[in-house]
């Protein structure tokens, strides 16, 4: 088993953008300061410690008038400073992240440390900016999905999440396999089970990388269904170019604000409710060692 078990991680790794797109240094001033990426008087840089002993890159992204926060994991191949244009177009206030080992962040990357990172993260939202889980939405692409999911179960009160190509575990990517085993990373199909709040999944029907049926299924064992973006042709990563999904994701987030106005989220959700009313980026890759 030892074997089998070494044998399936293998084929299951991170790949960090390398070189990274960006550097991050303090300058005598003691600030936070990237290179590679365009100063913007909107956005608040940080260095964060997390419970793996490893300092993370997070960049706060201030938009005027802006209800919500989202916090945004994004894919195993990518990192910060390849995200910016669509930050752009999500029209609300955003944090984002490099996980342990990408970018400018410290350490190496594995699935413990992407808890660890967000964890981070959102401690920080608190923290820094006293924002509420009431106020988040959080957003996960690809792998990312994983610490969105670790998060989202854990926090009975957050606004909504969103699944953008999401994964069902590791090894499902790789192997049809009907139960979930012991040493699988990820395991998504028994986190969503756990999460309270609305789910919108975006998921392309010609996806190669993350089978379609994945993010079908993860809608299927939400709670609280809200109504999903199946891009006809859309790949693993290049739905942002497709005009239905900015479209969509807006909608989403004025139901949500409706949504606020007329009731506060739930402590607690047993229902099995729907919820009606561009650039490239890399986001997965997986490869056989």
């Amino acid at each position: 088993m030892g074997n089998v078990t070494s044998s399936m991680a293998a084929k299951f790794a991170f790949f960090p953008p390398d070189p990274p797109t960006y550097d991050v240094f303090k300058d005598g001033e003691g600030k936070v300061v990237f290179s590679g990426v365009s100063a913007d008087k909107n956005m608040e840089p940080h260095l964060l410690d997390t419970k793996g002993g490893n300092k993370i890159v997070a960049t706060f992204w201030k938009c005027p008038f802006a209800r919500f926060t989202i916090l945004y994991s994004h894919g195993n191949a990518a990192d910060l400073g390849q995200m910016q244009e669509l930050f752009i177009e999500l029209r609300a206030h955003l944090m984002s992240y490099d996980y342990s080992g990408y970018g400018a962040s410290s350490g190496k990357p594995s699935e413990f440390n992407t808890y660890y990172d967000i964890e981070a993260v959102y401690n920080c939202l608190k923290r820094d900016y006293g924002i509420k889980q009431e106020d988040i939405i959080l957003y996960g692409q690809s792998i990312g999905s994983g610490p969105i999911l670790h998060l989202a179960s854990r926090l009975p009160r957050l606004r909504a999440v969103v699944l953008h190509s999401a994964i069902l575990s590791g090894i499902r990517v790789l192997y049809p396999v009907k139960v979930t085993l012991w040493f699988d990373i990820f395991k998504n199909i028994d986190k969503i089970r756990h999460v309270n709040c609305p789910v919108l999944v975006i998921h392309g029907t010609s996806d190669d990388i993350v089978d379609w049926s994945h993010g079908k299924r993860l809608w299927e064992l939400s709670k609280e269904k809200y109504d999903p973006l199946w891009i006809k042709g859309g790949g693993h990563c290049n739905l942002e170019t497709y005009p239905d999904f900015i479209k969509h994701l807006r909608k989403f987030m004025n139901t949500m604000e409706k949504l606020t106005i007329l009731k506060p989220p739930k402590q607690n959700s047993t229902s099995n409710s729907i919820i009606t009313e561009s650039k490239h980026n890399k986001c997965l890759r997986f490869e056989k060692r």
